[in-house]
């Protein structure tokens, strides 16, 4: 399979290096030094690039008919324009906040989690993500995810960046050196804790979702998640 990658910074690499292992071809690196590179010749497109880069990259695959899987977070607000872009193409678009195996597993624990807390308001749901300091979005896309699917779930109507739950779900972002992410959901009482938490020890997690999401994604047409791809619906 022809892979081009739109982004060719730490994930991109380590995409690169599964992409490789897998039996794939890259046939482009698009990062700012050459933006302009062809991508003609491939047959799937993985966008990790920068949230400011993502819906220039992800329009250019489309209109090329090139599937796209994108990891990249913190431009949603322009989501919307992206799937209809893809229908109107009739071409295939999978986004995922994060591409993780564990993660995806770990989302559809949150989302049981929160059914079954609704009948216990006496408990305070809060979220915290600690990350890498060159993680360019806060929170990070997977905690929003999080966030949302317990909203969904539950009488919950928002939530928000703060440390206490005056309005919505709290979400606590913290950064530090050379962590590629840790996340979890608390809910605390007078009396216990229930927590469960997610802890990805590389960037090699991320990597192969991706890439095994591109694999999946070849000769579809639609917009997909990794629900779609893992085959959690």
């Amino acid at each position: 399979m022809n892979i081009a990658l739109l982004g060719y910074g730490k994930m991109g690499k380590v995409i690169e290096e599964i992409a490789l292992q897998r039996g794939h071809k890259i046939v482009a690196k698009i990062d700012k030094h050459n933006a302009d590179e062809s991508i003609d010749s491939a047959e799937v497109a993985i966008n990790f690039s920068t949230p400011q880069a993502a819906v220039h990259n992800i329009t250019k695959a489309l209109n090329h008919r090139i599937p796209v899987v994108c990891g990249t977070t913190g431009w949603l607000d322009s989501l919307s324009k992206i799937e209809l872009l893809c229908s109107q193409k009739k071409g295939a678009f999978l986004y995922a906040s994060n591409f993780s195996l564990g993660v995806n597993l770990f989302f559809e624990l949150n989302k049981m989690l929160s059914k079954l807390m609704t009948n216990y308001d006496h408990y305070q749901v809060s979220l915290a993500e600690i990350h890498h300091t060159q993680k360019q979005d806060t929170p990070s896309g997977t905690a929003i995810t999080l966030a949302e699917d317990i909203i969904s779930n539950s009488d919950h109507q928002s939530w928000k960046l703060s440390n206490t739950a005056h309005q919505g779900i709290p979400i606590k972002s913290v950064r530090e050196q050379e962590v590629p992410g840790i996340h979890s959901v608390l809910y605390q009482s007078e009396v216990d804790d229930i927590e469960i938490k997610h802890t990805a020890h590389n960037r090699k997690g991320f990597g192969l979702g991706a890439v095994i999401a591109a694999e999946w994604i070849t000769n579809k047409k639609g917009i997909f998640s990794m629900q779609d791809v893992l085959n959690l619906n």
